[in-house]
Formats: structure tokens, C-alpha cells, sequence
């Protein structure tokens, strides 16, 4: 054997026995903030995809190619976003994409992901001003834009509250955060502006106006190291209000206004909060959390019939699997990726490939009919890529117990009101 015929060999059997990664496994990209600010939901975004991908790869993975995950930090901060987007996809070579958590980092990173032609489905991203750009493969895996949440709960105060004890003044107090405010904008009937200029939405009269209830008092703090919540829970209390909004940015600052308003002792009929369905919450307020309510885009009790691995997989399903890795209880934020994931694989197996153009198309074309099928319920987007017919959840810690009260008539098991919340 000459020299040169002993280089090909080596080179030969050197690429037989090399990974065969890039070339038999399906590559998925996701860049979440595990640390920072949004970390309690990052992480359990985290093992929500993990999960999925390790189910579905005990099942010989899609199109008989294994997943592989690639998860890098983001810190929470947006220009890390960014430029972990860029390297998935330009450097490690992604095959797919999920989403990150917040609208503050979906906002840039699904432009990165545009403009590349890859799908993006976004777990947490309900900023209207995401899905005015005209964004062409990306799909939101909650019910509807932020700036709508408020109709869930005007419905709970005119179907579940009677005349006697509905509140006629709300406090308002939020974050300067992409999210909180997008909600705000909605209970507060406000114009939502896209970046570059012009009115997206006219959501007038709003939310509360639409329920008969006066704002007395509404607060915005800033997006990072605030820490005057008694200051803020006692303005709240001064104003008389009957009900306080909170829309935080984080769980830590639900705990922290929730233990504040309880500190000063405010006499509020009803406390609704944007975020607090996590264990975190309960174990950070303890009685603090009775009679508190709260939009939710899943719940434990939910009887959806979804799809894994092309064979049924229930929400309940989803929880033995999650408590048997995990060894605890799973929630919302560890619910709504587990369905992106679940929604990409039959979006490749449906399409036959992980072309992400032919991906876009399949998702494009699902309906109520013949919609995606998850832990979350059926998924089928309009031409914004924002899911058609899904209504807001709302759901209320009730005596140390997560329960869904609303709407009434989407799926049995809902819980009565528990209204006015007990005193503090």
C-alpha cells in the first residue's frame, strides 16, 4: 500500500467512525434566558423541550432521525438573544428553531429567525406589536395577542360576579416590560404603535371601561431592580380601589407584590395578577395566594387530547411523563414548550422533511378541523401567525390548590369562583 492509498483509508474509515450527527440527527436550536430576570420561566422552558425531545427520541425520532438539542443562555438579555440566534443558526447549522421566552426577546430574535426563512414557534411572545410586521413563519403557541387578555377577565367580572359584590375601581401597577405592557394597553383601552410608526390597534374603551369599573390609580415600574413594593402596595391602598391589577414581568415580582399588598393589608374584593400559576408562587406567598387569579394558557385538569411520536398523548400524558424526569409537578411554563415541540414534530412529520419551508407551509395550512394537536389544545393560526378560536384561561389558588375557573363551558372540571378573596 503506497503512502497515498494509506491517506484515502485513514481518511475513509475516519469519516465512518466519525459522529454521524450532522447527518442522521434533526438539530434544534433554542436560545432561553436561564439566568437573569426571566430564569424561573427559562429554566422550565428548558425541561419542557427536553422532555419532548427525549420521548420522542425513545421512539426512534422523526422521519427515524434522532433529535438533538442545543440550548444556550441568553442571560436574559436581548443582544445575547440576538447573536445566539445568529450562531444556531449560522454556526451550529439548526435544523429547527424554539422559540424563547418573553416578548422582550422574542421581539428581536423572530426578526433574526425571518429573515433566515425558518419557522418560528414562539412559546411566550404575546406582544401585538410582534404580529403586525407582516412575519411570515412564525406562530404563537398561547391564545391571542397580550393586548387581549382582558377579555377574560371583564368576562369573569360580568358572568361569575354578581351585582353585589362587583368591583366598581381597579389600581392598575405593571412593569415596564414589553409583555406587561401590551396587557395594560388592553384593560386600559390604549392605542398600540408598531416601532416604525403608526396605530396598530385602537383597543378603546378598554377592558375595564368595558366592565363598568373606574381606574382610581395606575403605576408603571421600571423593568429591572425595583424594589419599593410597599411604597407601591400602600398607594394602592389609598386609592380605595375595590380591585388591583398586576401584570409583572417575572413570578419573583408577583411574590413580591402580592406580599406587599398583603404587608399594608389592602382592601381589595379581587387580585389578579399576569403571572403566579408556578409552585414557585404559592411557595413565595403561602395563604397570601387565596382567592388570587391569574391567566393561564394551560392546567393540569385540561383534558387535551394531543400527538407525540405520531400515537396519542394526552395532557395527561404529559404530567406522569414530566413528574417521572423531573420528580416534581409540571406548569405552564414547562406545559407550553413541551406543545411547540410537539407542534414541530408533526409539522415535520406531516411535511415529510425538515425543510422549513415546506414546514411554514404545513403549519400554514392547518385548520380548526385538521388543526396541531398539544398539551395546550388544537392550533391553528391566522395570517399573523396568532391562533384562531382559543380562549383565555383564567385560574385562581384556592386553599393551596391551582384551580380553573374560566371560561366555563371549554372543558369539564371547572372550579367555582371564589370571590371576594378572603381578607389578608
Amino acid at each position: 500500500m503506497n503512502a497515498k492509498h494509506a491517506l484515502l483509508v485513514m481518511a475513509a474509515a475516519a469519516f465512518v467512525a466519525s459522529p454521524a450527527s450532522a447527518q442522521e440527527t434533526i438539530k434544534i436550536g433554542a436560545s432561553l434566558p436561564l439566568t437573569g430576570n426571566f430564569s424561573v420561566p427559562g429554566s422550565k422552558h428548558k425541561e419542557g423541550y427536553e422532555l419532548c425531545v427525549d420521548l420522542i427520541n425513545k421512539s426512534g425520532g422523526p422521519l427515524g432521525r434522532k433529535l438533538e438539542l442545543i440550548v444556550s443562555d441568553n442571560r436574559s438579555d436581548t443582544e445575547t438573544a440576538i447573536n445566539q440566534t445568529e450562531r444556531l443558526i449560522n454556526v451550529d447549522k439548526v435544523d429547527v428553531i424554539f422559540g424563547t421566552f418573553s416578548s422582550k426577546l422574542t421581539f428581536p430574535t423572530s426578526s433574526v429567525i425571518e429573515k433566515y426563512g425558518m419557522v418560528n414557534p414562539v412559546p411566550a411572545g404575546g406582544a401585538l406589536r410582534i404580529w403586525t410586521r407582516g412575519l411570515k413563519h412564525a406562530f404563537y403557541f398561547q391564545q391571542n395577542a397580550a393586548e387581549y387578555l382582558g377579555s377574560s377577565l371583564q368576562g369573569v367580572i360580568n358572568d361569575l360576579v354578581s351585582a353585589d359584590d362587583k368591583p366598581k375601581s381597579a389600581a392598575l401597577v405593571h412593569a415596564d416590560d414589553f409583555f406587561a405592557n401590551a396587557i395594560a394597553a388592553g384593560f386600559l383601552g390604549q392605542e398600540v404603535k408598531s416601532p416604525g410608526g403608526g396605530v396598530v390597534a385602537n383597543l378603546a374603551p378598554g377592558y375595564l371601561k368595558g366592565a363598568g369599573i373606574d381606574v382610581v390609580f395606575s403605576e408603571t415600574w421600571p423593568e429591572e431592580g425595583f424594589s419599593d413594593w410597599l411604597n407601591l402596595a400602600n398607594s394602592i391602598k389609598r386609592s380605595g380601589a375595590e380591585m388591583a391589577i398586576g401584570l409583572t414581568a417575572s413570578p419573583e415580582e408577583a411574590v413580591q407584590l402580592t406580599r406587599a399588598l398583603q404587608t399594608v393589608k389592602a382592601p381589595i374584593k379581587l387580585l389578579y395578577l399576569s403571572q403566579g400559576t408556578q409552585a414557585e408562587y404559592l411557595e413565595g406567598t403561602g395563604k397570601a395566594a387565596d382567592g388570587v387569579m391569574m391567566l393561564t394558557s394551560w392546567h393540569e385538569a385540561a383534558p387535551f387530547e394531543g400527538s407525540l411520536a405520531g400515537k396519542p398523548f394526552s395532557n395527561a400524558d404529559f404530567l406522569k411523563a414530566y413528574e417521572a424526569k423531573y420528580g416534581h409537578g409540571a406548569d405552564e411554563d414547562s406545559a407550553i414548550p413541551f406543545a411547540v415541540c410537539q407542534g414541530i414534530e408533526q409539522a415535520i412529520l406531516g411535511a415529510g422533511t425538515t425543510d422549513n419551508a415546506k414546514l411554514s407551509e404545513w403549519l400554514h395550512a392547518r385548520t380548526k378541523a385538521d388543526p396541531v394537536r398539544t398539551v395546550l389544545g388544537p392550533f391553528s393560526w391566522d395570517e399573523r401567525g396568532l391562533p384562531e378560536d382559543r380562549p383565555f384561561l383564567i385560574a385562581q389558588w384556592q386553599s393551596g390548590e391551582l384551580k380553573f375557573i374560566y371560561p366555563t363551558d371549554e372543558f369539564p372540571g371547572v372550579s367555582k369562583i371564589l370571590h371576594p378573596k378572603p381578607t389578608w
